[in-house]
């Protein structure tokens, strides 16, 4: 024998072996996809409806197919009114248990014409009259609605052999409708797996749209972290600069100073010149592909003291701006007073941006803790223009105050307004 019928022969016995057990997983141990939330977007908020509309329909169908199941002017035994309930009971219940309401519409409907042929009705077809066609069709698709199209072909292929099964047992003739009633079935099969199919597809697509802005989150806080450090590393740089400057002084501005304090100095201009080499080696890091041109990365830092400069270009460029400082002013730490800046310069920029014909008020208030900026705007008289991607204004001035240990609040304000709160503290600013 040929080695590949041979192993072919092999391969479809070991299939058939392994039939009746896959069987048994796909349609009785196997669970159904689970019901989506009730708070999730789409057709489950509609669910108690379809229940509703489901409950008349198979009540509806229920009437009628007593009526098919007995032979005109005959008495309705209660026995079909009571399979007749319970089909389209099964019909209802498959909303949430599809599998088993499946195999009890499939039983029944074997019962139900078994009893029922020998008065049935001649001209009813045979073994699914009209309505029992719907309940069968309704529970096959129900049921590929909440599993694998695989499962859902055989469920198709046993209520099939069951239709198939009955008919062989006639005792007179009938409609016999196998052949009519199978591209229902097919349909209502494949009808449901396609619908389950692109719920499917839309929930990944929801879940990869949230790892998505999740990502973007996360990229826009890095680099807005990394655009802080690179303001920052000036700011650093200087106080090095000063501790390995006089570092080197020290010695001559004491009288014979001793061997150990020369060898003490000198420790202490080492490091602070070995840390500056590993500030710009970072520096780089985070400056390999930043497009700034070498002018501007070598500017220096702003401070308070360009507040007005800022306010200025802003009315310049049309923004009403109102300025107050309370307190008493004094030297801040470099680290608040460019963060201070930054965090007035962004949330100028937003009103700008989001609050057109707006006006803005700029208040400074220094304390004995630190100093709070807060910056408000009024509503805008005109929409503002879409937004063109995810802006790094709130983030950064959320990250500056964080950095420094203080407290960031932002909101909108009765009336249509919007305020950015932040208090610097002294304590631990660089």
């Amino acid at each position: 024998m040929d080695p590949v019928k041979k192993t072919d022969g092999r391969r479809l016995v070991a299939a058939l072996r392994a039939l009746p057990r896959t069987l048994r997983e796909d349609l009785w141990t196997a669970p159904a996809d689970p019901l989506p939330p009730m708070g999730s977007p789409g057709w489950p908020v509609w669910r108690p409806v379809f229940g509703v509309l489901l409950v008349l329909l198979a009540t509806a169908i229920a009437v009628v197919h007593v009526s098919d199941l007995v032979s005109p002017g005959a008495g309705i035994p209660d026995h079909v009114v009571l399979l007749a309930l319970l089909q389209s009971g099964v019909l209802v219940a498959g909303m949430s248990r599809p599998l088993p309401a499946w195999w009890a519409s499939t039983i029944l409907m074997v019962v139900t014409v078994r009893i029922s042929e020998p008065v049935m009705n001649p001209d009813t077809l045979y073994p699914w009259s009209i309505p029992g066609l719907l309940l069968q069709s309704g529970a096959l698709f129900l049921l590929a609605l909440r599993v694998r199209p695989r499962r859902a072909a055989e469920a198709l292929a046993i209520s099939l052999l069951a239709g198939v099964a009955c008919t062989a047992f006639t005792t007179q003739p009938h409609n016999l409708d196998v052949d009519r009633a199978a591209p229902v079935l097919v349909a209502a099969v494949v009808v449901g797996a396609s619908l389950r199919g692109l719920r499917i597809a839309r929930t990944a697509l929801v879940a990869q749209e949230e790892l998505t802005s999740e990502e973007r989150s996360r990229r826009t806080l890095l680099e807005e972290r990394n655009r802080i450090a690179r303001e920052l590393h000036d700011v650093v740089a200087h106080h090095m600069s000063v501790i390995s400057i006089q570092a080197q002084v020290a010695p001559h501005l004491v009288e014979n100073p001793s061997d150990e304090l020369k060898e003490n100095l000198a420790g202490i201009r080492e490091n602070a010149v070995g840390a500056l080499t590993e500030l710009r080696r970072v520096l780089g890091v985070l400056r390999s592909e930043d497009p700034l041109s070498q002018t501007l990365r070598h500017a220096p830092q702003p401070t308070l003291d360009r507040l007005d400069e800022l306010v200025a270009n802003v009315r310049g460029a049309g923004l009403t701006v109102t300025t107050r400082i309370t307190g008493e002013p004094c030297p801040l730490p470099p680290g608040v007073e460019l963060s201070a800046f930054r965090i007035v310069q962004e949330a100028l920029s937003n009103v700008m941006r989001h609050a057109p014909g707006a006006r803005a008020r700029v208040e400074t208030a220094y304390h004995t803790a630190g100093l709070t900026v807060r910056i408000t705007n009024t509503a805008p008289d005109r929409p503002a223009e879409p937004s063109r991607g995810p802006g790094h204004g709130l983030l950064g001035m959320r990250e500056r105050t964080v950095m420094l240990g203080g407290e960031f609040a932002n909101g909108p304000l009765p009336g249509g307004g919007y305020e950015v709160l932040a208090t610097l503290p002294l304590e631990g600013s660089p």
